[in-house]
């Protein structure tokens, strides 16, 4: 009886320890990722530019105001050139504050400022409304456009897509007006757009974020779940078709808000150019 009761007790505190690592320390324990890009078409006048990738901040009753802006502190510190952000500012499901998310927001820090595009909860909420209050902070939307950023004759496009999901992509009309010189960045919410990308040519880096790695990752199993479009290339650095690509694992979650071997992230990307002989 003492066996199984000792049993018990030890399979309730590891199930607790469990749950408390799920929903307390692996949710708030934001992992900083640093990654070197070396980019063919990078000129020297960007070598060593530094981009801040956020993504899916889902701002809800979980990611609240003194949350965010306990997270935008930790941003700021990575000195920026620019910071991209990859959709989902909100979820559809939840309330929020929209003057809350326009503080925080405006709160950011880079020498370049801030660009982004809409994802999929930002279309269910109401694009409209996610648009505004983008525009109210401060942040450039690029949304199947694009800005460019200039050093002298240099320069470094950030193109962006609007949300494939809800089929809002037009990828055509930013190639059609993006120039044929220079280095170009895509921002696209769902990370396996970048099948309809790459094969283009023009994009040197996609950036994305949707697929939060999961929430979830189990060992020798991975991921038991992953949305549309976020399934091929789930987290982490890839190389499509001649193009890398990066997945952001996300700042918020969704429902339920539990993260397991899936820490939240802020990537700082360090753009590299190619050594010429």
């Amino acid at each position: 009886m003492r066996v199984l009761a000792g049993t018990a007790i030890g399979g309730t505190l590891a199930g607790m320890s469990g749950l408390c690592y799920a929903q307390k320390f692996a949710p708030e324990n934001i992992e900083v990722t640093n990654v070197s890009l070396t980019l063919p078409r990078l000129t020297p006048l960007f070598d060593g530019y530094r981009i801040v990738q956020i993504s899916d901040i889902h701002m809800d009753d979980w990611m609240t105001f003194g949350r965010l802006t306990g997270i935008i502190e930790l941003i700021n510190e990575q000195k920026a050139d620019l910071i991209a952000i990859t959709g989902d500012f909100v979820t559809y499901s939840a309330k929020f504050n929209d003057e809350e998310l326009i503080d925080a927001l405006s709160m950011l820090r880079a020498s370049d400022g801030v660009v982004a595009v809409l994802g999929n909860h930002d279309h269910e909420v109401d694009p409209a409304r996610t648009r505004s209050l983008v525009h109210k902070s401060g942040v450039s939307e690029v949304g199947n456009g694009f800005r460019t950023i200039w050093r002298s004759d240099d320069a470094l496009h950030l193109a962006g897509v609007d949300d494939l999901f809800a089929r809002q992509a037009r990828l055509h009309d930013v190639l059609k007006k993006l120039p044929d010189e220079g280095t170009a960045i895509l921002l696209a919410h769902e990370p396996d757009f970048a099948d309809v990308s790459a094969p283009t040519g023009r994009f040197d880096l996609q950036l994305s974020g949707h697929s939060h790695g999961g929430q979830v990752r189990l060992p020798f199993i991975g991921a038991p779940y992953l949305p549309p479009y976020g399934r091929r290339y789930p987290c982490g650095l890839y190389e499509v078709d001649g193009m890398l690509l990066y997945t952001n694992r996300g700042l918020g979650m969704f429902p339920p808000h539990i993260r397991i071997l899936c820490r939240p992230e802020i990537t700082v990307f360090t753009l590299r150019m190619t050594e010429r002989p």
